[in-house]
């Protein structure tokens, strides 16, 4: 089966800089170890995409066409099939003071962000700090090693893979999201884990969207999708039983503790009672010789 536009895949890549051999990303952790560009926070293995949603570049998509799975390529892409031309108008001249009311000490080849543009900075120098905003693959001829690593047809495993795509977390299982799917809607209960996330609220709203469309839009008769939050009350059955047995360990080693002072104040009981059964005996003795006087 031969790849086509909306087609749900997992791909693997390698992309280098093709003027100087540098490699920028890789879905592969030995390479990226070997290339000093491992990231921590980055999940790594063939990536889930859908064949002309742009999750990847342009370049790469149209080389995935009428491939097979297995199947690998190389691509050489152009400036505009890639990161664009750099343009210009993206370089800016920043006024120190700006930095300064942030308390920020501008330095050559820092990284900063600008209304959510990245950028970085070239230059500092009379009271100005020159930013390029344009993107550090701007401009430059790519290489990519790509390879159809596998064709997606299972319904809830495409549902299963955008989460992936979208929403990476190498704490997450892909396997404990619950899926369902009927009547034209697809119902998705995540992982419990995401519950704990710290990302804002307005943030994991937009990566849901983002799932949804890519569901709605590229899979057959699907017209609805409902994410669930389900908090449910557990009881660890083991955790009772060790509360219940040490309880009772508890209770036995008070009535332990107890039956000494029980024990002792039977005692003391019984030797009150012998003494008021003496004292009464010694009342009934000196009052019988009485009566038989009279």
């Amino acid at each position: 089966m031969s790849v086509k536009n909306g087609d749900f895949l997992r791909l693997e890549y390698t992309g280098k800089v093709q003027e100087t051999g540098e490699v920028f990303d890789t879905t592969d952790e030995k390479v990226a170890e070997e290339e000093g560009i491992l990231s921590e926070n980055k999940v790594y293995g063939a990536i889930p995409i859908i064949v002309g949603a742009g999750h990847v570049l342009k370049g790469i998509e149209e080389a995935l066409i009428d491939m097979d799975e297995g199947d690998e390529k190389t691509v050489e892409i152009p400036p505009q099939e890639g990161f664009g031309e750099r343009d210009p108008k993206q370089i800016q001249l920043i006024p120190m003071s700006e930095f300064r009311k942030q308390g920020i000490k501008p330095k050559i080849g820092m990284s900063i962000s600008l209304e959510n543009t990245p950028g970085v900075i070239r230059s500092v120098s009379g009271g100005r700090v020159r930013v390029d905003f344009n993107h550090e693959l701007a401009g430059k001829n790519l290489h990519y090693k790509i390879q159809v690593k596998k064709i997606i047809t299972d319904d809830e495993e495409k549902i299963r893979s955008m989460i992936g795509l979208h929403y990476p977390n190498p704490n997450i299982e892909l396997d404990k999201h619950k899926i369902t799917i009927e009547d034209g809607k697809v119902t998705i209960q995540m992982d419990e884990m995401t519950k704990f996330d710290k990302k804002p609220y307005v943030d994991i709203t937009f990566v849901r969207f983002r799932i949804a469309r890519d569901i709605w839009e590229n899979m057959e008769n699907v017209e609805k999708v409902e994410f669930v939050d389900v908090f449910e009350k557990k009881v660890n059955d083991e955790a009772v039983n060790k509360t219940v047995e040490s309880a009772s360990e508890e209770v036995s080693e008070e009535i332990a503790e107890e039956i000494p002072e029980v024990a002792e104040e039977i005692s003391e009981v019984s030797e009150e009672s012998e003494e008021t059964e003496t004292i009464a005996e010694e009342v009934l003795e000196e009052r019988i010789p009485d009566k038989k006087e009279e």
